[in-house]
């Protein structure tokens, strides 16, 4: 039995007590209301993470339509040069990335991201002089998408491979006399190169993204990637001639092509996961697409639209089937 004293100490703590417990529930009350207020308040963030992310797959096949228009006048090696050399320059000036820090392995990692930048752009550039814009990206997409089916080991991704393949064999020209035998069997053969080198560009972007933060590694992997460009494009006469119009253009598709669309996906990814973001540019064939019919007139064929609409859904499913 418990004296009276120590009745009066055990009734007075669970006097104490209650009170407490009434703050804690009204300050886990408030917690739960403050955190469905800040996810209503995040919905529209997340919308406008999807809209920048898909604005910038708008800004990139736009400055590529662009790139197309002054292949007229410039060689792809000079608006290789110009896209790369002006976007590095830019990005620069904003970011002024601090060089003298930088580690021989970063620059090391620099170097093969702006080989793999450099790379891709140039030949993706000859290739899609000789083909449609939205073929040439369909083509090209297959280099991410066997990257990522390459390293998945899951049984139904022979499926999006065998899809992929599907829309890749629509395309190509078989025969004489058909839709797709028009195509210039170089030009494929050049952005299917050009998506070999764009999944190389992701593995150095990756191993890049762990030594710096990415607006060092973006801004100077350009600046590595002109330098690379530099000799195809000085060998280019058209170069020299450069006019304010045509220096213009090549402004538009450095800003289009990489500043803006960097910037965009940076804002994107802040508020929408890795695998919608991933879904998200999957849609870059398509975009290619609409942007040549609507800025170049080139018009596909049904079954060059079905081919395109193969790598889109074999990508898409290829992301949603990652863990």
């Amino acid at each position: 039995m418990l004296s009276l004293e120590k009745r009066a100490l055990v009734k007075i703590a669970f006097i104490a007590i209650i009170p407490l417990l009434d703050i804690l529930n009204v300050v886990s009350a408030y917690k739960r209301f403050h955190t469905r207020i800040h996810s209503l308040k995040m919905r529209p963030r997340r919308k406008l993470a999807v809209l920048a992310s898909l604005g910038a797959m708008a800004s990139v096949q736009g400055g590529a339509s662009i790139a197309k228009i002054l292949f007229k006048s410039l060689s792809p090696s000079a608006v290789a040069l110009l896209r790369t050399g002006l976007a590095g320059a830019l990005l620069f000036l904003i970011h002024r990335p601090k060089v003298r820090t930088f580690t021989k392995e970063q620059w090391s990692c620099v170097l093969f991201y702006g080989f793999s930048t450099a790379a891709m752009n140039l030949i993706f550039y000859y290739g899609v002089q000789r083909v449609p814009l939205g073929l040439g990206v369909a083509v090209e997409f297959v280099g991410p998408l066997g990257l990522a089916l390459l390293t998945s080991r899951k049984l139904t991704d022979f499926f999006w491979a065998l899809l992929a393949a599907l829309g890749i064999a629509l395309i190509a020209p078989w025969r004489q006399n058909t839709d797709v035998a028009s195509l210039d069997p170089l030009g494929l053969a050049l952005v299917f190169i050009a998506g070999v080198m764009w999944a190389m560009y992701i593995v150095a972007g990756r191993r890049l993204s762990q030594k710096m933060k990415n607006s060092d590694a973006v801004t100077c992997g350009l600046c590595c990637a002109s330098l690379f460009v530099l000799p195809f494009g000085l060998s280019s006469p058209e170069i020299y001639s450069l006019t304010p119009r045509l220096a213009l253009l090549g402004l538009s598709v450095a800003v289009l092509s990489s500043a803006l669309p960097f910037t965009l996906d940076l804002f994107a990814l802040k508020d929408i996961p890795p695998k919608t973001f991933g879904v998200l540019q999957s849609l870059q064939p398509a975009f290619a697409a609409l942007s040549g019919l609507i800025f170049l007139r080139e018009i596909l064929t049904p079954t060059q639209w079905i081919a395109i609409a193969c790598v889109v859904a074999a990508s898409v499913g290829a992301t949603l089937s990652k863990d």
